[in-house]
């Protein structure tokens, strides 16, 4: 009898000790590593390819086993706004971060407003993703771009390699001549190098839980790629020239980066705790790379300029599926402050927790999708851009997105536009005077979000403004053979 009762109490302590355990292992904090690369557009990866020229295995072997969502957004359709959207939760309106300095951009005469003025870095009352982590213990540590300010150590970051102000390096080949990134030996490859540096660091903190947040500036222009890859690209039959063959192999080359992260987290037994994100800052630069079925690119907001990749990756925890919902990447920041327990309430936040969605396929509750762009950004080219019209990529207005339908407003001649992209994803036939009830609905709601978030909207008149030069111009441009 005596015996039976020892085995009883035994049996219960270690019933109990399981049960802690796995309760343990249950609320343990998840490394986090988000990627993002810069520019690369939704149509240029392997999966989401349909030109067949890029080349990106490891993307695509990490999409397989991964959360795969179509309907991805960036936060808006250039550089640094996209990074503030990401880094605050906040649409542009709240910290002000509309374009790269400054607003005022294309030329004078065509721009009929005088746009809304531009900050360049993000407020310090802002509290960043990066300070969120740590509030919680988590080293933190960025890996390329920043663009939100001098120096990411200033923002939540405990350590900083080659992030400061600018957007883009004067070589992808050492010397780089950067800030926070000594030069390499001679010829080295910038991707390379961050990715090397981002693995040394992980080694060193990896007894903790981290937060790694690796911007890469590649895809980025200047164009610039290891030979040996870029020569495989120069007689592939959709090639259309020397740019296009630099940028695929451009391509090619984070994609090797991205599968030696992946076989590095495995060898450091660190995979099935960590949640990958894998994502872009904006659509890709149309010029370079079309961006089919898509409408424009980089710096416009058809989709070609907002929609993006996105993987979630997380083993044993999220599943593999591909996901149609609407997701934009404000919502990275209350989705990762959910999993790791992170109190955010001191901070108002655009986005939404994605974490359910993620963890247990429950969905999320629908919602609208907006874009404010009070300012101007000039034409990459005319004749490839897609764009409203061949002088700028983006007039000021604001976008926003209701299930199927997409809405363009232009402030300039309070013009609507109104798409189906259910039916029409290249944005091609305007409905907005066809559906006029959809119409009304969905200018109702936009009009509700402007007014609640304070979204400045340019008014005062440019005094340069000469409408008889712009549609002078104007034709000039389109009369303009297409570059190649």
């Amino acid at each position: 009898m005596k015996i039976h009762r020892v085995l009883t109490a035994a049996i219960s302590l270690m019933l109990l000790f399981l049960t802690a355990t796995i309760h343990a292992q249950s609320i343990q904090q998840p490394n986090v590593l988000l990627i993002v690369v810069d520019d690369l557009g939704w149509a240029d990866v392997g999966y989401n390819d349909r030109s067949g020229v890029f080349q990106t295995p490891n993307i695509d072997a990490l999409a397989a086993k991964s959360m795969v969502f179509t309907d991805a957004y960036a936060g808006a359709a250039n550089c640094a706004p996209s990074r503030a959207v990401l880094m605050s939760g906040q649409y542009a309106p709240r910290h002000g971060v509309y374009t790269v300095s400054p607003s005022a951009r294309g030329n004078a005469k065509t721009r009929k407003l005088i746009p809304e003025p531009n900050v360049d870095i993000l407020a310090d009352e802002i509290i960043t993703m990066a300070e969120m982590f740590k509030s919680v213990g988590y080293t933190t540590g960025s890996f390329g771009k920043w663009h939100l300010g001098e120096d990411a150590r200033t923002q939540g970051f405990d350590h900083n390699v080659a992030g400061h102000l600018k957007g883009h390096p004067k070589s992808y080949f050492s010397p780089y001549k950067m800030p926070f990134l000594t030069d390499g030996p001679d010829g080295e490859y910038l991707p390379n190098r961050i990715t090397s540096e981002l693995l040394s660091w992980i080694s060193k903190v990896k007894h903790q839980p981290f937060f790694a947040y690796l911007p890469y500036y590649t895809v980025h222009t200047p164009l610039q790629a290891i030979d040996s890859v870029k020569e495989k690209y120069l007689n592939h039959p959709r090639i259309r020239n020397n740019r296009h063959a630099t940028y695929a192999a451009m391509v090619e080359l984070m994609d090797i980066n991205i599968g030696r992260i992946m076989r590095n987290l495995s060898q450091q037994n660190l995979l099935n705790n960590t949640l990958v994100i894998f994502t872009s800052d904006n659509g890709g630069i149309r010029s370079i790379a079309y961006q089919d079925p898509l409408r424009g690119g980089k710096g416009s907001y058809y989709e070609g300029g907002t929609r993006v990749p996105l993987i979630v990756s997380w083993p044993k925890k999220i599943a593999a599926k591909v996901d149609s919902t609407p997701v934009i990447n404000a919502d990275f920041y209350p989705s990762f402050a959910k999993i790791i327990g992170a109190n955010v309430n001191n901070q108002v936040l655009d986005g939404v927790d994605l974490s359910e969605l993620w963890l247990a396929n429950k969905p999320i509750k629908s919602r609208n999708l907006y874009w404010h762009f009070p300012i101007y950004l000039q034409a990459y080219n005319p004749k490839a851009d897609q764009s409203k019209d061949p002088l700028f990529r983006t007039r000021p207005g604001t976008t926003m997105r209701q299930g199927k339908w997409k809405l363009h407003h232009y402030f300039e001649d309070d013009s609507y536009e109104l798409y189906d992209l259910d039916n029409d994803l290249g944005e091609h036939v305007n409905l907005a005077n066809h559906l006029p009830k959809v119409t009304a609905e969905l200018i109702q709601a936009l009009e509700q979000w402007r007014n609640s978030i304070k979204a400045p909207i340019p008014k005062q008149l440019n005094p340069k403004y000469d409408a008889k030069f712009t549609a002078e111009l104007t034709a000039k441009r389109l009369l303009q053979p297409t570059k190649k």
